[in-house]
């Protein structure tokens, strides 16, 4: 059957076969009414729905088959990264190479978006201002911290701090019941032993836990302390960025009580910094990233 973008050609078949089968026209008759030839006509009476009653529906002319379609195999890897590990269409596309896969970052795409797999941007959002923040030129040159608050089935709360480098990425986590200055302190303490560079500035947001005390303590172990601008959350786009895949990927699945939440984020973290692909650090770990520090 001939493709058209014609809205009304289901109805013109439908009145066409009519013509032919309950009024006796001929197919030639019929085929010059419509401008058609007696052939198409003809096609259309065969049609399984040419009762002359229903309506004949213009079908695609996409084809069913390609010479140079992927492999079901692949198809079946993109999906599954992506339902796995929800990461997006490049990461996708590194992680096959990795794997010796050979297939085309577009071809990744187009399967997602046939899988309705994508998550597209609406139309109707607009980007937002450049917001300026200090450069990160090597590790610890800039550090951004956060805190998560979470709410337990019980009804009680448990708090997640969260940290993050600008320039490699590396990150850390503590899950803590009070919510203080102290604690604070003695997450990052704890922080800059397991991590392999000096920690030189830290930037919070303007949350009790973070105040003048705070600035005073870091002062002391010689760590620059700055607050973000009040209602710029972008300044703080990397920590950010961090809590919301920590908590689709981690928390979300396992907070349930302190001491099963400690070790699920330990183990996400040795996979975060160890495994997991980064587009901001051209597709590496950053573990990677350090050991080229």
């Amino acid at each position: 059957m001939a493709y058209t973008t014609n809205p009304h050609m289901p109805k013109v078949r439908r009145d066409a076969v009519n013509l032919v089968k309950y009024r006796n026209w001929s197919i030639r008759k019929v085929a010059r009414r419509y401008g058609v030839s007696p052939s198409t006509v003809s096609r259309w009476c065969k049609h399984p729905y040419g009762t002359g009653w229903v309506l004949i529906p213009t079908e695609s002319s996409k084809p069913k088959t390609s010479p140079k379609a992927l492999d079901k195999e692949i198809v079946k890897k993109i999906i599954e990264k992506r339902i796995s590990n929800r990461r997006c269409g490049q990461v996708i596309y590194y992680q096959l190479k990795n794997e010796d896969v050979e297939v085309s970052l577009s071809s990744v795409q187009r399967t997602l978006d046939r899988c309705h797999l994508l998550k597209k941007r609406s139309p109707w959002k607009r980007p937002h201002d450049p917001t300026k923040r200090p450069l990160a030129t090597h590790s610890g040159a800039l550090i951004q911290v956060d805190t998560i608050h979470i709410r337990l089935p019980d009804g009680n709360r448990l708090y997640v701090y969260t940290l993050i480098d600008l320039f490699s990425r590396w990150t850390c986590a503590g899950v803590t019941e009070k919510l203080s200055v102290a604690s604070t302190i003695k997450f990052i303490d704890g922080a800059r032993r397991i991590a392999s560079f000096n920690f030189e500035m830290i930037q919070t947001d303007h949350g009790p836990e973070f105040t003048t005390k705070f600035t005073h303590a870091m002062w002391r172990r010689k760590i620059k302390h700055r607050h973000s601008r009040v209602r710029k959350p972008n300044d703080n786009a990397h920590i950010e960025r961090f809590n919301r895949t920590i908590q689709e990927e981690c928390i979300n699945r396992t907070a349930n009580n302190l001491l099963n939440l400690k070790k699920e984020i330990a183990k996400y973290l040795k996979y975060y910094n160890e495994e997991r692909l980064h587009m901001g650090i051209n597709y590496q770990t950053p573990q990677q990233v350090l050991r080229r520090c």
